[in-house]
This record gives C-alpha cells, structure tokens and sequence, in this order.
C-alpha cells in the first residue's frame, strides 16, 4: 500500500461531552467492534466494575470520570481509527481544548435525557471556531429522554449547529423499539439484550411497506411514517462537503451501554469523516501527503507505566512519515533527536512500531525535552500554531508537607507542570510558587499524584488572584514599564518559561492596569510566545 493510500485510511477524532453522557462507554463499544477488546467494561454511576479500558489513572477508576486524555487506536473495514478520549469534567476543559488541535474531526455525545449541558457548549464552540467537521450521537435511548424534535432543537439552538438526522429512533424508554437508519435505510430492532454483540437489522427500503406493520405494531409505524415525512421537510439533506467544511452536522441516536445505534454510527463515520487534515504553521499550510515529516506535541503524560518513571509525549503526525531512529529536528530547542523506541497505540496496549503515518499518534519516550506544543520536522524551521495555555481560574500557594522529600516534590511538580496538567508560578518578591488551575478538581489530582508516583506530600494556601496575565511591555527598558513592575512588585511572577505574569487580584484591577500603563500588554494565553 502506497504511503498516500496508508494517510487516506486514517481517521483521527475526538469524542466530547458533558460528564456522564456516556462518552467512555461509546468508546469501549467502538472498540468492541474494532475487536480491538472483548468484552466491554461496564462504566455505571462511578462504581466501575471492570474499569473502563481508556480510564488509565487510580482516581478516574475511584471517581469514574476520565482525568487524563488517553489515545485509542483500532481497525475497522480497512480504516485505521485512532481516537482521542477526552476528559468530559470541567475542570479538565484545558486538556480537552489541546487535544482538540490534534483532531480532524469529532463525534459530540448527548444525553437523551438531560439534552445540551454546558460543557457541552463550551467544547463545540471551539469545534466550531476551528470549522472541526462534527457527527452528534444522541446517546441513552433506552432510559425516559425528551421527544427527538425537540432534542434536534436544542442542539440547533444552543449549539448552533444545522443538523441532519441520519437516524431516528422508535419510541424510547419503557417503549423504545429501535432505530430507523435513514442513511442505510434499515431497521434496527432493539431486544434490549446487550450480551448480542451486534444487533441484526431488517432491509427497508420502503418505509411503506406493510411489513413494517407487522414488525413494531401499527401505531410505532405509523409514527415513524409521521416523523420521517417531516424529517425530510424540516431538514437539509445529507451534503458531505458542508459536513466537512464544519457547516452541517448529522445526527445518529442510539444506546452505547446497550450497544445499540452504535454500528450505525461508526459505519457512517468511517464513509463520511475527514481523512488527515492540513494545518496552518508559522511559515506555510503543511499538506498531510507532503513527503517529509512534521509534527507537533499536544500532550505530555508522566509515569504511564508507576514502575518505571517515564514520560510519554504524545506527537500528532501531520505530514508525511515518522520513522524509528531517524534524527528529526526539535524546533524550539534546534536540535537533532531520535527515537529507538516510538509507542503507537492499540487499544489501551502500547506496541513499538517502525513507522507511523500523518494522521496517527505516537507516543516519544522523553526525558524532559519536551514542552506541550513543541513542534518536530525533518529539518524545517517552522512552528505549528494555536496550542494554547489559558489563563488559570483558580490560584493556591504550594507548600511541602514532607521537608524530607523537597526534592521529590520539586521533580513531581516540575514534571507534572510540563505534562499541562496545571500552571506554576514562582513570585518574584519571596520566590514562593503559587500553583494555578483551571478548575479545582485539579489540586485533589495533583496532591494525589505527587503522594503516589513521586512519594511526595504538600498542602496549599489559598493565594487571592483572579487570572494570570502575561506581560509584554512594548519597550521593557521604559520608565511606564519600571514603574509598573514597582507598584505591581507583590503580584508578579514568572512562569515556567521565565515569562513575566501579573497575578491580578480582580477584574477591577487589570482594567486599571490597563488604563494606567497603555504601553505595558496583557495577555490571557501565553500563545503569543508561538505566534
């Protein structure tokens, strides 16, 4: 197989969702039919029984949530599928928004019940900012939801999205029958058994065939009549180029836990998504099919394997080839680096390969060279743009619980502030680092990971900042410049590329900053480093 015809098989996507919409079992159930696993674990009302394959950590297995952003990859009808789960939870948005610059197109999960939840909408407005192609799953059928009409508006409305059903359901609830599948036009039956791997379904190519009748009773046909009629006078018809461009979205509904619809979605997919996408540099657009390879670093995750101390820094391919022990450049260092040992992923297994194609993800065994957002060619000088680091919304200081384990905790901290997981500040007057989050869960997180991978403790104070902003002085030798530094002297500090960040007590506050010193920027991500 040519390289071009291996980058035209892969599909790289994302799944978001709001927690507990079921995102973590559609993903085992993708599996499932990717044989990539055998038998799915059960994720219920965060008592995990065999805990979820893409769960890696100790607190997602307690918690039931997925905390850490973990990388699947299966093949399905000669497609290559690699799939980032997300973490659903809030305070993990900023890993979820990283990962979202490595996918070419994503799959949001719904709740039948609990339609659109916030973050939800935080997630598809990025999607949607980026024109990221978009299938909605509309998941839990099989429990008492809201009518299909209205879930298909509010997705529309508080999503802005034009969506296109693909597929639409027969009943739901105590009553669910099954799933009319208006792209293969069958019908799928549900027995509510999900022991049956995958559900048989019966050819309708006439939906007004007495048959059908028979099949789900009268009254269920002649509603589903009812409802298709009107599904194709209220929505567009399917138009895979508006799909692709981000401006059509297609809708599937089904029941993950039950394994149901869940063929149908992935079938779809498989036809319709993106195959690797092209993405803007500072230089140029790199083309997926160009020879040489690039790619850029979206995610660091220290000690998978808590026997040995590694880090794993997760590379997106984006054009051309990545070869074992081939010396490729480090941009941001202007270095030379090889790999012997590059991870590629299948199912939760890590396996070594010998090459890996634009679309895919590899994992680089690192010692601390990288930095997330880091960008790898063949010799090119040019850095892959929009890997953001937001400002944090939540501030404590940090102090050592343990003094005989100083060093430990600074090689905890330091590791885990490359890994993304939360930001470091170091104060300029006392040297004192202050730690900043996006959400909170983050220091339960961090405090359990530097007591279990690093045998570190620490304990935190509460530090009165509303937002980090990074500091650009238009002229850094000016007298507006000196000053400020002065009297803003006790909310100043660095952070861990020794950028200056003013540590703001209130909105109040930097609206004045701004006012009195026009000639001194603020930023709200440090991304203007790369641009």
């Amino acid at each position: 197989m040519s390289f071009k015809d291996e980058i035209k098989r892969r599909r790289t996507f994302g799944i978001i969702s709001h927690p507990d919409a079921g995102k973590t079992t559609l993903t085992e159930k993708l599996l499932l039919f990717g044989g990539a696993i055998q038998e799915a674990g059960a994720v219920k009302s965060n008592k995990i029984k065999k805990g979820a394959t893409s769960d890696f950590m100790e607190i997602e297995r307690q918690r039931g949530i997925s905390v850490a952003t973990s990388v699947l990859a299966f093949n399905y009808k000669n497609k290559k599928i690699n799939i980032l789960d997300t973490p659903g939870h809030k305070d993990f948005a900023e890993d979820t928004f990283r990962t979202l610059t490595a996918v070419d197109s994503v799959i949001v999960v719904i709740d039948v019940a609990k339609g659109v939840e916030e973050q939800t909408e935080k997630l598809v407005e990025v999607c949607r900012m980026r024109n990221i192609p978009m299938i909605v799953f509309i998941n839990k059928l099989d429990r008492e939801g809201k009518d299909a009409f209205d879930l298909l508006d509010e997705v529309e409305q508080k999503l802005k999205l034009t969506v296109c059903p693909l597929s639409f359901p027969i009943g739901m609830g105590y009553d669910f029958k099954g799933i009319y599948n208006i792209w293969e036009k069958n019908i799928n039956l549900f027995s509510g058994d999900s022991r049956k791997d995958i559900e048989d379904t019966i050819s309708f190519t006439d939906i007004l065939n007495p048959e059908l009748d028979t099949i789900i009773g009268q009254k269920h046909a002649d509603k589903l009549r009812e409802e298709l009629e009107l599904v194709n006078e209220i929505y567009p018809e399917f138009d895979k180029e508006a799909y692709l461009n981000g401006t059509l979205q297609p809708v599937f509904f089904g029941s993950a836990l039950n394994n149901f619809g869940v063929r149908e979605l992935l079938d779809c997919f498989i036809d319709i998504a993106p195959t690797p996408r092209a993405k803007e540099s500072d230089t140029r657009l790199i083309q997926p099919d160009e020879d040489k390879f690039s790619g850029f670093v979206f995610k660091i995750h220290a000690n998978m394997d808590p026997k040995h101390r590694d880090r794993l820094a997760f590379v997106k391919i984006v054009s051309g080839t990545f070869e074992k022990n081939k010396p490729y450049l480090h941009v941001r260092q202007g270095k030379k680096v090889k790999f012997s040992s590059p991870n590629a992923f299948f199912a939760e297994k890590k396996e070594i390969v010998d090459i890996s194609y634009a679309g895919d993800i590899v994992g680089l065994h690192d010692t601390g060279n990288f930095k997330i957002g880091d960008t790898l060619t063949e010799g090119e000088n040019m850095i892959f743009k929009g890997i953001p680091s937001f400002s944090p919304e939540h501030f404590r200081y940090i102090n050592n619980a343990d003094p005989l384990k100083s060093k430990q905790l600074e090689k905890g901290i330091d590791q885990l502030m490359d890994e993304g997981v939360a930001q470091l500040f170091t104060l300029e007057m006392n040297g004192r680092k202050v730690i900043g989050t996006v959400g909170a869960l983050q220091y339960e997180v961090i405090q359990y990971r530097l007591e279990h991978e690093y045998g570190a403790k620490c304990n935190y104070e509460n530090f009165p900042a509303h937002k980090a902003c990074w500091v650009k002085p238009k002229d850094p030798k000016s007298e507006e410049f000196m000053e400020f530094k002065r009297v803003k002297q006790k909310f100043l500090g660095h952070d861990k590329y020794g950028q200056l960040v003013f540590l703001a007590d209130s909105e109040f506050s930097i609206q004045m900053t701004q006012q009195k010193y026009p000639s001194v920027e603020l930023f709200f991500t440090s991304d203007f480093r790369t641009i």
